[in-house]
């Protein structure tokens, strides 16, 4: 997106409000434009980011991110991801035939039915090795780190009270009797 049609507008607008004012008033204005140009593009900058914060509050997990080329902006769209159907009888072979384990099912598409909507901003400080696991897995996916991070967060705060626990026992007391099935199950 080129901004500068903008600040030209908004320049052309000083200039023609000026000339209401007489030559003093013009001269200042010509004095004041190239200062403003900068306060005119991080004010439009500004605008902008809070524009895609709100969109991406009503995409979760999509989002929208504004990234800075140069002096000019443009807006990455990440769509969320469409929801797969279950095949039981798939499942059930998956689980029954011999191999590497399934990969775990995807996390949620769509925030709770009671969520408000409003976006909150957090920071979180990462080591650097898994920030960079963070980017890799966000790449592999296809979606900006904030929207893998969202869906990562979100699927676990959305795990039954215990999830874990009871994942870690179910394996202990499979061992114990000899065997047992491992697997994600629906």
């Amino acid at each position: 997106m080129n901004l500068t049609q903008y600040v030209d507008q908004l320049r052309q607008e000083l200039a023609v409000a000026a000339e209401a004012g007489g030559d003093d008033a013009r001269a200042l204005a010509e004095r004041l434009t190239a200062p403003l140009e900068s306060a005119a593009r991080l004010t439009l900058l500004n605008a902008l980011s809070a524009a895609a914060e709100e969109i991406t509050g009503e995409l979760v997990p999509g989002s929208v991110d504004l990234r800075l080329r140069g002096l000019d902006p443009e807006f990455v769209v990440t769509l969320p991801p469409a929801a797969e159907a279950f095949d039981a009888q798939a499942e059930y072979e998956a689980l029954m035939s011999p191999g590497p384990a399934p990969a775990p099912p995807p996390p949620p598409a769509a925030p709770d039915a009671g969520d408000d909507g409003g976006t909150a901003r957090i920071n979180l400080r990462l080591p650097a090795h898994v920030k960079s696991r963070v980017e890799e897995a966000a790449n592999r996916e296809g979606l900006s780190v904030n929207a893998w991070l969202v869906r990562a967060v979100s699927g676990a705060v959305d795990q039954p009270e215990g999830g874990r626990a009871a994942r870690g026992r179910g394996r202990q007391d499979a061992q114990n009797f000899g065997g047992g099935f491992t697997g994600w199950v629906r």
